[in-house]
C-alpha cells in the first residue's frame, strides 16, 4: 500500500467556478484520489478556497458585505457545490484559517533567517481618489505583452504572462475605475528566488516524467528573458496574513499582509493540519503528510493545476520549501491542464461567461458532466465545450452504451429468470474470449489511471463497457433462452458480474452511478478485480439483484438548444 498525497488548485472565493476551472484541477484530482483509494492506497486529498488578496475584498465590496463574512458564505457554497460534483476531500479548509496565518508567518521567519527575504523600497501605483495604494489585482489596464485591454496588475488573464502593476498600459483603478493615479514610494518584502535558481534547475530537471506542458511553462519562467526573478510577498491590503516573523512583529511592516501568492500554496500544508484538528488527531497525524523527519519521506506527493498556475507551483512555491531550510515535502508530479474554452469563446470567471458549476448541477446530475469534462480534459492542448458535443457523448456513452446494457440485463433477467441470478449452464469459448479480451483492456486501463492519463482512461473505460455490449449483441441470450434457457442462463450470470465489475471500475469517474449499478446487483464490495475470471463468477446463482431506474436518460434537441441559448449571455 502506498501513501499518496494529492492537492488540487486552491480556486479563489470570490465568485461560483465555471466547469473550466473544475476540468482543470479538483475534476482529474478527485478521480485519481478516488482511483488510488480503490485500489487501496492510503490517499489524503486536500483542498480549500483562496481566500485573501483582492478578489476576495473587490467582491465583497461588489456584495456590499464585510469580506469576513463574504468569505465564510462563499466557502460554505463552494463546499456544497464541490460536494455536488462529488468531489472526494478528505478536507476542504480555507486559507484564512489561523493554522495557515501561524504556517505562513512560520515560513517567513525561516526565510529570513535564511538570509532569502529582502526589504525593498519600490514604486507603487497609488489612487488619488481611493487614497490607497493599489496592489496588483487592484488594477486594470491593457496588457504591454498581447494587448489584452483587461489585464489584471499581477498576470494577464488572456496570454498568463506575469505582470507588475506598473507594467500595464492605460492602468485604472479597479475600485472605482479612476485613472487618476500616481506611482509613490513604499517598501516591502522580497523572496529572493534568483538566490535558489540552481537548485530549482536541479530540481525540475530530474522531474524527467513531468508533462511537457507543466516543465515547458516552468523552464520559460525559469530561463527565458532575464530568467528568475525575486519576488514581492507582501502587499498593502487589510485582508490577509499579517506580516510577521513567526509570533514576532516585523518592524517597518505595520499594515502589510502576505501576498496571496505566497500564503495560498502554503495553505496545502495548514489545511491538512485543519483536517487533524477536526478529526482530534495530533500534529503528528498531519506531519507525517509533509515533514520527512516526522515519516513523509515515503509520501508521493501530486498536485493538479491549470496552466496559468504552473509557474507559482514549480517556482515561487519550492523556492519558500527549500529556502526554509526545513525537511517539508516537496511535489513528486504536477499534472497541469490546458483551458476549456466554451461554445466559441473562453469561460470566464471574471466576466462571468460560460456554465458555472452551481449552474451545470441543475441542469444534470453530477455523473453527466464528470464524465463529459474527464473524457475530453485538455491535456495536449485547449480543448472546447459545445452543447453539440456534450449532447453526443451523454446519449451515446453514457445512455446508449453504459446504461442501456445494465437495463437490458436486469429488466430481461427479471423477465425470465425472476429476481435472483439464475443457474444452469457454463461458460463457453465467447465467454472465455470476452474475459481474455477484458484483461487487456483493464489492464490498460490501470496503467493509463496511474499515470493520470486522463482522456486514455476514458477510452480505456469505454471501450470496456463496449466490450460487454458487443459480447451480449453476439450472444443474444434473448433468443438463445427460446431453445437453450440453461446456456441463457449462464449468460445473464456472466451480465450480473458484468455490471458488477463496471460499478468498481467505472466509480472514479462516475460515482453516482457506480452506487446505482453495485445496489442493483446487492454486492457491497468493492474490491479491485486482479482475476476478470474471478471478477466475472463473484455473484453466485441464487444472488438476489433488482432492476434500477434508468442510470442515464437521453438529452433531447430541445433541451440541449434550450440550454444553448439560456448559457450563451453573460452571467452577472
Amino acid at each position: 500500500m502506498a501513501r499518496i498525497l494529492i492537492t488540487s488548485a486552491i480556486p479563489y472565493i470570490n465568485g461560483i467556478k465555471h466547469l473550466g476551472n473544475l476540468v482543470g484541477s479538483q475534476l482529474p484530482a478527485d478521480l485519481f484520489a478516488r482511483y488510488c483509494r480503490a485500489r487501496g492506497h492510503e490517499v489524503m486529498f486536500i483542498c480549500a478556497t483562496d481566500e485573501h488578496g483582492t478578489p476576495a475584498e473587490l467582491a465583497a465590496a461588489k456584495a456590499g458585505v464585510p469580506v469576513e463574512e463574504f468569505c465564510t458564505d462563499m466557502h460554505k457554497v463552494q463546499s456544497d457545490i464541490a460536494a455536488g460534483f462529488r468531489l472526494s476531500f478528505d478536507h476542504f479548509g480555507r486559507s484564512s484559517s489561523q493554522r495557515n496565518h501561524r504556517l505562513t508567518q512560520h515560513f517567513a521567519g525561516a526565510l529570513d533567517r535564511a538570509g532569502l527575504i529582502a526589504e525593498v523600497s519600490e514604486k507603487q501605483v497609488f489612487s488619488i481618489d481611493d487614497n490607497r495604494f493599489l496592489p496588483d489585482r487592484y488594477i486594470t489596464g491593457t496588457c504591454p505583452n498581447c494587448g489584452y485591454t483587461s489585464a489584471r496588475g499581477d498576470q494577464c488573464e488572456n496570454c498568463t504572462k506575469q505582470l507588475d502593476p506598473t507594467d500595464l498600459i492605460n492602468p485604472r483603478s479597479s475600485i472605482s475605475g479612476s485613472t487618476n493615479l500616481e506611482v509613490r514610494e513604499t517598501k516591502h518584502l522580497y523572496l529572493k528566488q534568483r538566490a535558489l535558481r540552481e537548485r530549482l534547475q536541479a530540481w525540475i530537471d530530474s522531474k524527467t516524467d513531468w508533462p511537457i506542458l507543466t516543465t515547458s511553462i516552468a523552464k520559460k519562467w525559469l530561463n527565458d528573458g532575464d530568467g528568475l526573478q525575486d519576488r514581492g510577498i507582501t502587499r498593502d491590503l487589510y485582508w490577509g496574513v499579517p506580516v510577521r516573523k513567526g509570533d514576532q512583529p516585523w518592524p517597518g511592516m505595520e499594515g502589510k499582509v502576505f501576498y496571496v501568492w505566497f500564503d495560498a500554496p502554503i495553505e496545502y500544508i495548514a489545511c491538512t493540519a485543519e483536517w487533524a484538528d477536526a478529526h482530534g488527531l495530533p500534529d503528528t497525524a498531519w506531519q507525517r503528510w509533509w515533514r520527512t523527519d516526522k515519516g513523509a519521506d515515503d509520501v508521493t506527493y501530486y498536485q493538479f493545476m491549470g496552466k496559468d498556475n504552473v509557474p507559482f507551483h514549480t517556482l515561487s512555491f519550492p523556492a519558500t520549501i527549500m529556502g526554509s531550510g526545513e525537511p517539508w515535502k516537496l511535489v513528486d508530479y504536477i499534472k497541469s491542464f490546458n483551458y476549456l474554452n466554451y461554445d466559441g469563446g473562453q469561460f470566464s470567471t471574471s466576466q462571468g461567461r460560460g456554465i458555472f458549476m452551481d449552474q451545470a448541477l441543475q441542469v444534470l446530475p453530477p455523473d453527466y458532466w464528470r464524465w463529459w469534462l474527464l473524457s475530453h480534459a485538455p491535456e495536449s492542448s485547449d480543448a472546447e465545450f459545445t452543447w453539440e458535443n456534450f449532447q453526443a457523448s451523454v446519449n451515446k456513452d453514457l445512455a446508449d452504451v453504459l446504461g442501456n446494457l445494465v437495463s437490458r440485463v436486469t429488466k430481461f433477467a427479471t423477465s425470465k429468470f425472476g429476481d435472483t441470478i439464475p443457474a444452469g449452464g457454463t461458460p463457453g469459448p465467447r465467454e472465455a474470449q470476452l474475459i481474455t479480451d477484458l484483461t487487456t483492456q483493464l489492464r490498460a486501463y490501470e496503467a493509463n489511471m496511474a499515470a493520470m492519463e486522463v482522456r486514455k482512461s476514458a477510452a480505456d473505460l469505454r471501450a470496456i463497457w463496449v466490450a460487454g455490449n458487443e459480447y451480449l449483441q453476439a450472444a443474444a441470450p434473448w433468443t438463445v433462452v427460446k431453445t437453450n434457457p440453461d446456456q441463457a442462463a449462464a449468460m445473464i450470470r456472466l451480465a450480473m458480474n458484468l455490471i458488477r465489475l463496471y460499478a468498481i471500475i467505472s466509480r472514479p469517474f462516475i460515482p453516482d452511478a457506480a452506487a446505482a449499478m453495485m445496489q442493483a446487483v446487492g454486492s457491497d464490495d468493492w474490491t479491485w478485480p486482479e482475476s476478470l475470471e474471478s471478477a466475472l463468477t463473484f455473484l453466485p446463482a441464487g444472488h438476489p439483484f433488482s432492476v434500477p431506474e434508468n442510470l442515464f436518460r437521453k438529452i433531447t434537441d430541445e433541451e440541449r438548444a434550450d440550454w444553448q441559448a439560456r448559457f450563451a449571455g453573460i452571467r452577472t
